[in-house]
């Protein structure tokens, strides 16, 4: 049965002044999704998608080379739209990710309201394996938006609770392809 492996981009550059969108991994989130394509769950993938973020094509070109594929990039894998305060210091941003969560038809100092970026992520991903090549399919995306998917393929309203462990990314969750179920929960993409 083909799998859609759902991975978070690993550890980040953080960089006040570089816009949120323009972030790369850091050294250790290249180590990381090298170590990725020799993992043994990764095998049967036929395509590479991710979001357009510089953060998630790091991690898809880095997957997609290993395999001898081309990333397709979609911009509705995109994490959740938090324009409208850019970078946060990681106290206030973690409150704002906990209101974000816990208030999911609001939008929370003006970020895109978590069932808006449910909806979409949800359609992107149906979008992507809709035009992707037969067999299993690796999107490369961001932890909030992983979130909001893996509610909904549990049948679960939006919470926090769903959300990758803590940490600095790097984790994957697997679902079948055909029926949408979940195979598993969270885990590290690397040993």
């Amino acid at each position: 049965m083909p799998t859609v492996f759902f991975i978070t981009h690993p550890d980040v550059l953080i960089d006040p002044e570089t816009p949120v969108l323009d972030w790369h991994l850091n050294e250790r989130g290249i180590e990381r999704m090298h170590a990725t394509p020799a993992q043994p769950w990764l095998g049967g993938v036929k395509a590479v998608a991710c979001s357009s973020e510089r953060k998630a094509r790091d991690g898809a070109t880095i997957l997609a080379e290993y395999l001898g594929l081309t990333t397709v990039i979609h911009a509705g894998i995109g994490e959740n739209d938090r324009s409208a305060t850019g970078y946060l210091p990681k106290p206030e941003f973690e409150a704002v990710v906990d209101a974000f969560f816990a208030r999911p038809e609001e939008s929370v100092r003006g970020w895109e309201r978590a069932v808006d970026a449910q909806a979409r992520i949800v359609s992107a991903v149906r979008d992507v394996l809709t035009t992707a090549p037969e067999g299993g399919v690796a999107v490369v995306s961001h932890g909030g938006v992983g979130a909001l998917l893996l509610c909904h393929l549990c049948w679960i309203p939006i919470a926090r609770a769903a959300n990758q462990p803590p940490g600095n990314g790097g984790y994957y969750y697997e679902f079948d392809r055909a029926t949408w179920s979940l195979r598993h929960d969270w885990r590290p993409i690397d040993p």
